[in-house]
């Protein structure tokens, strides 16, 4: 059987997995085994942080919604279940947006939700 030399494919993939942790700090974009293991373990920050952020933005809206509506002296819970009520459907991201950009027509909304 032939012998087999494969300094050029790890050298390929040393590169490339240098190039994927360039900008860490210390050894983590140096050496390979620790370059691997930082690249492992930010991949996994970064899949965890994208969920989180779905999250942290989810409460965001609700805190302004629940701000703005409480200056129009109704809670957050009932407004939300008199919008549902009224076959309103915007979503709290819509709607936080409205509190933000269009305070005057987020006011109709909920002056229509009174009523509904």
């Amino acid at each position: 059987m032939a012998r087999v030399k494969r300094g050029m494919v790890s050298r390929r993939k040393h590169n490339k997995l240098h190039a994927q942790t360039k900008g860490y700090r210390g050894t983590k974009h140096r050496l390979i085994k620790a370059a691997k293991e930082a690249y492992l373990h930010a991949g996994a920050y970064a899949f965890h942080g994208r969920k989180l952020r779905k999250r942290d933005f989810r409460a965001l809206w609700i805190t302004r919604i629940g701000e703005a509506v409480k200056q129009q002296d109704m809670s957050y819970s009932v407004f939300m279940n008199k919008l549902k009520k009224a076959h309103i459907e915007l979503d709290r991201k819509i709607l936080s947006d409205l509190v933000v950009n269009d305070p005057t027509i987020f006011k109709q909304i909920v002056e229509h939700v009174k009523r509904a």
